[in-house]
């Protein structure tokens, strides 16, 4: 199956259309076709009495006709497609993400405070799928979204332990179709072993410090050389990487973090930096599985 649309989940919620549009202007850097869907769980027992199968149906189907007919008006040479599955949300957005390039959810804004709130279906949809997902959070203005502004520079992070190409890869592709900077964000930290050395040596840390900046270099060199007209630079420092990529989210136009296709007993597990900046970040945020 060729991968050549956007796949992007509505609801008819402030969030559903927010996700919406910022996935209209991604088709259309992309030069690829949207397709809106609409996951429709029927109970065996309604939650809500008196309300029947048809009355699910006509929600659904209004929620996918209001926003389709929105950006038809925003983007009128935009091809847009609807689907309405069967089934639980994050299993039939992952089935739906399957064939597409890239997958788009909303998510809650934290209120006054900056951030996502996270819901289960979006985290669940997330580490189901091997496909890209971008969570957006609904509008703070009545015209745009949150951050996402395709002139903002695209943030990664970065863990010289993983591979990581997948997530470079996409980070640089972005940062090529915006037209826009990539910054590359790393945190270390100093072996636990140094904190029972009684005579520790500063050298020892600005050493490691250059070591580590060469290493991220190292890292970025061959996506440096694939995509000459991108300004990537990189922001090396010891402490919290999570904190970092939250903080340099302000004003960024998307953040991007990897999170490992790896099962454990407990299920998959994003890890503590994607679940930080999941939650805490200013801009929409970018998953992208290791290989």
């Amino acid at each position: 199956m060729q991968n050549n649309h956007v796949a992007v989940g509505v609801d008819g919620s402030a969030e559903g259309r927010a996700a919406a549009r910022w996935a209209a202007r991604e088709a259309v850097l992309r030069r690829v076709s949207l397709r809106l869907v609409h996951a429709v769980d029927w109970p065996l027992d309604p939650v809500l009495p008196g309300v029947g199968r048809q009355d699910v149906d006509r929600w659904a189907d209004q929620a996918l006709t209001e926003t389709a007919e929105e950006l038809r008006r925003l983007h009128p040479l935009l091809e847009i497609t609807t689907r309405c599955p069967q089934g639980r949300p994050a299993a039939a957005l992952a089935a739906e993400a399957a064939d597409a390039s890239l997958l788009v959810l909303g998510s809650r804004g934290l209120g006054g405070l900056v951030g996502f709130l996270v819901g289960s279906v979006a985290l669940s949809t997330v580490v189901a799928t091997d496909t890209p997902v971008v969570l957006v959070r609904a509008a703070d203005g009545p015209d745009d979204t949150a951050g996402g502004g395709t002139a903002a520079e695209v943030v990664v992070g970065v863990d010289i332990r993983e591979a990581g190409d997948r997530m470079l890869a996409f980070a640089f592709e972005e940062a090529q179709r915006r037209g826009c900077p990539l910054r590359a964000v790393h945190g270390w930290k100093m072996p636990p072993a140094y904190a029972y050395v009684p005579f520790f040596d500063p050298d020892n840390e600005r050493d490691i410090g250059r070591s580590v900046t060469r290493m991220v270099d190292d890292m970025l060199l061959p996506w440096r050389h694939k995509f000459p007209d991108v300004n990537a630079t990189t922001s090396v420092f010891t402490g919290s990487a999570g904190e970092r990529l939250v903080r340099a989210s302000r004003g960024a136009g998307l953040v991007v973090v990897g999170r490992h296709l790896r099962r454990s007993p407990l299920g998959v597990h994003l890890g503590p930096v994607a679940h930080a900046v999941l939650h805490h970040a200013a801009a929409p945020v970018a998953v992208v599985a290791h290989a």
